[in-house]
Parts: C-alpha cells; structure tokens; sequence
C-alpha cells in the first residue's frame, strides 16, 4: 500500500478550505492533516503538523503566501525538516507576479484556484514526487512577465563550477526532459544522469529540478 501525502490548506475562505478539504480527503492517498486561514498561522500549522505538500493562497490578512513561503523555505527551515515540504500556489491570476516570486522562493508553481478536482489531485501527487505544476514552457512566461521580476543576466559564480558535461544536463533537464530522455540524448545511464543532476543542484545551491528550470530562466540561458 503506497504511503497517504499529507496536505496542509491555507487560505482566509473558510468555506473555500472545507470545499478543497473535501475533494483532497475523496482520494485515495491524499489526506487534509491541518488548515490555516493566513500565512502567519500557515507557519505554525506546518511545524506542528510537518505535512508533504502546503496549498498556500496568495492573498490573505496578517500574512500573505508569499511572505509564508519564503519564511517556510528559510535555509535554517529547511535543514530542520526530515522530509521535503512541496507547496502549490493558488490564485485567480494567470500570470501572476506573485506567484513567480512564491516560486523563486522556493513553492513548486502554481494552479487556478477554478482547476479541477483532478487537476488539483494530480498537482498534489506530482510536486510530491519532485515535480512542477508548471512546465518550464510555463514557468517561463510567467517570469518573463512583467519586468519588475526579469532577473539580471550576471551568472553567479557557481555556474562556473559545472563540468561541460553537467552543462549539457543541466540544460537539458531545464527544458523538462526526464531523466530518461537526458540519457538517451547524451547516451548514459539513468543512474549516471541522477548522480549528475543531484552535482549540479549541489553546485548550483538549489533544492529541485523546479527550482533548476527558474534559474535557468532568471539568467536567461534558455534565449
């Protein structure tokens, strides 16, 4: 029997919340372990509850997700933690500012807070296994839009420590291939592909493949 994904909810709609919570709890493998109606409160969910993936709100009282996000992905945060915290950004916004710096931050993308039942299910199970909501087509446009979140082009020095090879990977994995497309393409294995990927997030200081495909965007070197 595979192991149930803990969901925390976080948004200042009660009536939203239990909508959600009831849809979440229908299938099989998910279940809601905690609720908060702003981002402040969302904090200390998390730490009491310690749950695999967060559905933060964008726009809330007291504290908005964005400000819970970062503080959720502080590094001290992150090293205390003994699993991985995934969070989804919910919003009423297509291409929202907001949600490009929830996701710099370190959430794994976002969804319409109209998606389907499924699609929010789905959401659920694949930033638990590591992977974005978005594409990196998407995640692209949405970085791209508004010039109040385009990046320099100044690569920080990090990027000089990558090998040719883990070049070649890393860009590769930052247009969305799989590990099993990168090996077929650059004729490896897929464990010697993994081994890479997991070099590069380490040189690079990044914590996913998500957060790989924003900088790969942020710097532009996907033109």
């Amino acid at each position: 029997m595979s192991e149930t994904i803990s969901v925390v909810l976080v948004d200042d709609q009660e009536l939203f919340r239990s909508g959600v919570a009831v849809v979440v709890n229908a299938h099989d493998g998910l279940a809601v372990v905690g609720q908060a109606g702003n981002g402040q409160h969302a904090i200390e969910v998390v730490a009491e509850c310690e749950p695999d993936v967060v559905l933060m709100d964008i726009r809330m009282p007291v504290m908005d997700g964005v400000q819970a996000v970062q503080a959720l992905y502080h590094p001290d945060l992150v090293v205390a933690r003994t699993k991985p915290l995934r969070t989804i950004m919910l919003t009423t916004f297509n291409l929202d500012e907001a949600a490009a710096t929830a996701i710099r931050a370190g959430a794994s993308g976002f969804l319409m807070k109209d998606a389907s039942a499924e699609s929010l299910c789905a959401a659920i199970r694949a930033v638990h296994a590591g992977n974005a909501v978005l594409s990196p087509t998407e995640l692209g446009e949405l970085f791209e839009h508004g010039q109040s979140i385009t990046p320099p082009r100044v690569l920080p020095e990090q990027f000089g420590l990558l090998t040719e090879r883990e070049r070649a990977i890393f860009a590769r994995a930052a247009t969305g291939l799989s590990n099993s497309e990168i090996a077929a393409e650059e004729y490896l294995s897929e464990s010697t592909v993994k081994t890479h990927i997991s070099s590069v997030l380490a040189k690079l200081q990044l914590r996913d493949r998500v957060q790989l495909v924003v900088f790969a965007h942020e710097y532009r070197l996907l033109d």
